[in-house]
């Protein structure tokens, strides 16, 4: 069996990567592609290897000679290469192909070394390999029966997207059989090239194949393994995390992400908090049927989103301001903010960090095993100088939750004490407890000292909209902060939600009630799991400490690595000494495939 591989293109979406050289020869943690690629197929032990190359094609031939590779290998050179496609590379190799068994090739994937093998080992002699498509794929799609027959090649222009769970993406490696070659491609590849011309792709060849009542070509559906195809800076960074050259790399790429995981094919997210169980298909059927308007037009400006926002909540229009997220909110407010401020740690660092060092007074609540209610607050920070205490309620990450009437209480102590309290309500709608929102007209008018921030991301499973708000009955501030965002700070689809949601608050309160019990289930499993001591929550989330032989690191790349699963790592952020993790509840699938995964480690860890 031999290789040929399609290295003559100019990969002109990777911009000044490949300015001075050809796609292949970028590197992916330090390693090129070519590189990796030639020692994968160098371990096959073939009979040779066939490079079709054209620009820098000579940078890349000595390159490859710098390199150890034990097979033979050969070059063909397309001049042309700018002004033809890849159907014109593969056929300058059409001889080579009829000479013996192929491996086909593109030069620009990375992928783990059991794609090769589990090709190689299947004993059907032409295959064409497929993984099931994903939204973030570009190119070839193919449709497949159950026998693997390939039904219909489909072009990345062609695709429709009614169909796509029905769609597998072409990895474009391609195990051809000598006699597939020469009576079947080569002489459609040369009959399509002389009525179609050069300037097309190897894959139009095969579409016509497949149409035929034997096509002898059938597809090999992957199953889990990684491999990644890098055609702009974005798919490069991407396949950096996926291969990087350690475990911990790849864990460490992967948390700093901080979102963009549907590029992940399989990942399961127990970092990122939102509700499993809203919005609901219809609501979201409904966004898609403006979808043409939201794109293409623009959204309103601060005063309308105000009012959609107030008319949402029930407060006054000008009590109330939305944000590009409430990260965008919490910014705004320590933008106008000069004054100390306290802080009850463990918490959502996005508050503090937005302070300066020489402003915060932390209360650090390990001592009290991060339970603690208003008494504990007022007791704290009684005596100690500060302008604004900021609390996270319910608290993230430990979930700790404070009833209203508590709220209420230390709403008329910082009142007293001339302390501005903000109170950031993102996961109050979790709690078991009913009506426990300070967005309340009475409650703002009454305390002016008040400041409520709300991630509508959190509660209504919404987090790409990026949408948040903040209220207060302090005008003059609402006033301040509409003037520190920009007047279009909320794109179409978040105001378009926020125009339709009302009709879905039945919806709402049932995928509330229903998250409630998901949420008591997955507590009540996880605290029968031996190791594993699991905080009270009331909250999207559930903080636990391991007290096994594991660290949180450990646990995290292991569940990454083998599992699929990313978490939230809480141990540097605490640092007491104690192990620490956070993990979103998901739907009751879900939680249940995570129980059975940490089982299983907890199970190896002991040596059971």
């Amino acid at each position: 069996m031999q290789a040929v591989i399609l290295a003559a293109g100019m990969g002109k979406r990777l911009k000044d990567l490949t300015m001075n050289h050809t796609k292949c020869m970028i590197r992916v943690n330090g390693v090129t592609l070519i590189e990796k690629m030639l020692a994968q197929l160098d371990a096959l032990n073939l009979k040779r290897i066939v490079i079709v190359v054209g620009y820098e094609g000579k940078k890349l031939m000595d390159y490859i000679a710098s390199l150890d590779v034990k097979t033979p290998v050969e070059y063909i050179d397309n001049s042309v290469y700018y002004k033809t496609n890849n159907i014109y590379s593969l056929a300058l190799a059409k001889e080579q192909l009829k000479e013996d068994d192929t491996l086909l090739l593109e030069s620009d994937l990375i992928f783990e070394d059991s794609v090769l093998t589990w090709l190689l080992e299947d004993e059907r002699e032409t295959l064409a390999l497929v993984d099931k498509y994903e939204n973030w794929m570009d190119g070839t799609v193919v449709k497949l029966d159950d026998e693997d027959n390939i039904q219909a090649f489909i072009s990345g222009r062609k695709i429709v997207f009614e169909d796509i769970p029905f769609y597998y993406k072409t990895v474009n490696i391609y195990k051809f059989s000598r006699h597939f070659s020469c009576n079947y491609y080569v002489p459609f590849l040369e009959a399509y090239t002389m009525a179609l011309g050069n300037n097309e792709y190897y894959e139009q060849v095969l579409k016509v194949i497949t149409i035929l009542d034997n096509p002898e070509i059938k597809a090999k559906r992957l199953a889990g393994q990684r491999w990644y195809e890098i055609d702009d800076i974005q798919d490069l960074d991407i396949a950096e995390s996926i291969f990087a050259d350690s475990e911990e790399a790849r864990v460490q790429k992967m948390q700093k992400r901080y979102g963009g995981y549907w590029r992940y094919p399989h990942l399961l997210d127990y970092c990122y908090l939102v509700n499993p169980y809203f919005p609901p298909q219809r609501l979201m059927d409904e966004i898609k049927s403006n979808f043409d308007a939201l794109l293409t037009q623009y959204p309103s400006g601060m005063y309308v989103n105000s009012l959609l926002a107030a008319k949402n909540f029930g407060v006054k229009q000008d009590y109330i301001i939305t944000g590009n997220g409430a990260a965008e909110l919490i910014k705004s407010v320590f933008d106008l903010y000069e004054g100390t401020v306290g802080f009850i740690r463990p918490t959502f660092e996005e508050y503090p960090n937005r302070c300066g060092r020489d402003r915060r007074v932390i209360f650090d609540t390990a001592s009290l095993n991060f339970r603690y209610q208003a008494d504990h607050i007022m007791k704290f920070f009684s005596g100690k100088k500060i302008d604004m205490l900021v609390l996270v309620n319910p608290d993230n990450p430990s979930g700790n939750f404070i009833e209203k009437e508590g709220l209420l209480e230390l709403c008329r102590w910082c009142e007293k004490k001339k302390i501005d309290l903000l109170v950031d309500e993102s996961f109050v709608d979790f709690a078991d407890s009913l009506d426990n929102t300070l967005i309340d007209n009475r409650i703002l008018e009454q305390y002016h000292n008040l400041i409520v921030v709300k991630s509508i991301s959190k509660s209504y499973g919404v987090p790409g909209l990026r949408l948040g708000i903040l209220a207060s009955a302090r005008t003059d501030l609402i006033k301040r902060l509409k003037k520190n965002v920009s007047i279009w700070n909320m794109n179409s689809f978040a105001e378009f939600y926020m125009q339709i949601a009302e009709k879905y608050n039945g919806e709402y309160a049932e995928a509330i009630g229903r998250f409630k019990d998901v949420r008591r289930n997955f507590t009540d499993t996880l605290k029968q799991i031996p190791g594993l001591g699991v905080y009270p929550t009331q909250a999207n989330f559930v903080m636990c400490e391991i007290r096994g032989g594991l660290s949180s690191a450990q646990l995290t790349k292991i569940l990454l690595i083998k599992y699929h699963m990313l978490i939230k790592d809480l141990t540097p952020k605490i640092n007491n000494g104690k192990q620490y993790i956070r993990l979103a509840v998901r739907k009751q699938e879900e939680n249940d495939s995570f129980v059975e995964a940490i089982k299983e480690i907890f199970r190896a860890e002991r040596g059971d």
